[in-house]
């Protein structure tokens, strides 16, 4: 258990928080919220990762909405919150600090509640056709039945000007890709403007949360984005293993680290090749789709899951490595890096491909910055920000990691963190099976008990980004609220500006280079 003093140098002037373990929680009055944050924020640095709000009106309370804000590498988080008792009104933090919008707006839709001073407070996620006094996630709210279909209209953004003309795609898309309808505002080829809408997939993930039995919960973390499915379960095992205190055993720790690596490294020589099928260079794309699936045959060989889902438990993980495999999985990944480099100096020797990937698609740093953007497109403008270092878990803290940064935002660069990484990923991998401790590989079979209206979070470095759980607990220990921040739900938001100013057939080169889930936006 931290100390007080631990925290002493973040706690702002006249917060009073309660200290439980890695987190300093406490209430803050509705006048005094925004300079608390502002105070996080900017004078102390900090770090927003969620705003989320829970519906206590069923245990005698009002509303609250949390405000979680990281220590980078103390591991600690300081979360002020405030109570609407008899009001269904916020005061919004966007003017001040950019990045709140989302989780704003995203409170609005979900809870029904008004952040008041918000520039656009349009509803997010849910469709013009979902009545606008349904709210999903308060408590009342029968989410076994369906609402009556509304006829909303959904205003797209729009450019006035001569000559400017619209191009609808989507929702539906050739392959299998998941939907989103995206609306270009386009002067001849030039994108002037482009907005997505999305929601396609929206699906009540949060509120399932707090109605099925806490042993199937973990199953669901897993299904939230399908390719991330071992390290949203991560972070997820994480927030429950901080309100059971349930011990992890370090031979499981490093295999946590094994694990998450080698779902990273087949997802990052996926969208490799993908990048560079989207420029026309079909070498790549091909040697992509062969490398990344030379890691899923490695995948379902050591777990029985292609996607590792039944891998982690509650303290701990279920599946171990053998000496013999750990063996010759070293071997395989080190001929795998050196099919890797191959294929990489091959595709350098290209001039056309590269020249498609500089200045394509490039986010500016500011604009990165004022809306947090996270993973892979915040380093490859230059925020050298990574969860494996920034706030250690499993056994990060202990193997070598450099963050691989870039810095001119463009699709090159979000290519050469995606290189970099992969490489980092397979050195990672064989320095924990080098240094794998002997031992159990979990706390066995034991009952999990969470500790009463408590709250936890949990956070992992997945391969789009940095993905937070935020747990609390009620009355008599069940989950009471679950929310989930996929690193995309942050990172859509400037996908539009990184559009803008391109011509429309280098959208699916940029998107690609993003490769944004749906379904862990849709929650």
């Amino acid at each position: 258990m931290l100390s007080s003093s631990s925290f002493a140098a973040y706690i702002p002037p006249g917060f009073k928080p309660k200290f439980e373990g890695n987190l300093a929680t406490g209430a803050v009055s509705v006048s005094e919220i925004a300079g608390v944050c502002h105070d996080l924020y900017f004078t102390r640095g900090l770090e927003l990762k969620t705003i989320t709000a829970t519906d206590e009106r069923n245990r005698g309370g009002g509303f609250r909405i949390f405000y979680v804000f990281g220590v980078p590498k103390q591991n600690l988080f300081i979360i002020p919150y405030i109570v609407l008792a008899d009001t269904a009104e916020f005061p919004s933090l966007t003017k001040d600090i950019h990045e709140a919008s989302s989780y704003e707006r995203r409170i609005m839709t979900f809870f029904g509640l008004s952040p008041a001073g918000h520039p656009h407070p349009r509803p997010l996620i849910l469709h013009e056709n979902w009545p606008a006094d349904v709210f999903p996630l308060r408590q009342d709210f029968n989410w076994q039945e369906r609402p009556a279909a509304a006829r909303g209209n959904y205003e797209f953004y729009r450019v006035e000007g001569e000559g400017i003309y619209e191009i609808p795609v989507g929702p539906v898309h050739a392959g299998i890709i998941e939907p989103g309808h995206f609306r270009f505002s386009v002067a001849g080829e030039e994108i002037m403007l482009l907005e997505a809408k999305l929601g396609y997939k929206h699906k009540g993930i949060e509120k399932l949360f707090e109605n099925l039995p806490l042993a199937s919960t973990l199953r669901l973390a897993e299904r939230i984005s399908g390719d991330t499915s071992f390290t949203h379960a991560l972070a997820f095992c994480q927030a429950i293993e901080q309100l059971t205190e349930l011990p992890v055993p370090r031979r499981a720790a490093y295999l946590r680290v094994i694990f998450s690596e080698l779902e990273r490294l087949a997802n990052h020589a996926n969208d490799i090749g993908f990048i560079m099928l989207d420029t026309g260079y079909s070498f790549g794309g091909s040697q992509g789709a062969r490398l990344r699936e030379v890691i899923m045959r490695w995948n379902e060989r050591l777990t029985g899951s292609r996607f590792l889902r039944g891998v982690n438990v509650f303290g701990g993980v279920a599946k171990d490595i053998t000496p013999e495999a750990g063996n010759e999985l070293e071997a395989a990944l080190q001929a795998w890096q050196r099919d890797f480099d191959q294929v990489i100096a091959i595709a350098e020797d290209s001039h056309s491909l590269l020249n498609r990937l500089e200045d394509t698609g490039k986010l500016d740093y500011q604009l990165a910055v004022d809306h947090g953007i996270v993973g892979v497109a915040g380093r490859a403008v230059g925020l050298k920000k990574d969860a494996r270092l920034d706030y250690p878990y499993a056994a990060y803290a202990e193997l070598p990691l450099e963050i691989a940064v870039e810095k001119d935002g463009d699709v090159r660069s979000r290519f050469y963190v995606r290189v970099k990484e992969a490489r980092s990923s397979v050195a990672l991998i064989l320095a924990a099976l080098k240094n794998l401790p002997r031992g159990e590989c979990s706390v066995g079979e034991q009952r999990v008990k969470l500790a009463r209206n408590r709250c936890a979070v949990g956070l992992a470095e997945g391969w789009r980004g940095e993905i937070v759980y935020f747990v609390m607990t009620g009355d008599t220990g069940d989950l009471a609220r679950v929310d989930v921040r996929d690193p995309s739900f942050v990172n859509w938001a400037v996908l539009g500006h990184a559009g803008r100013g391109n011509v429309v057939p280098d959208f699916p080169l940029i998107n690609k280079s993003f490769n944004l889930s749906y379904s862990g936006n849709d929650l």
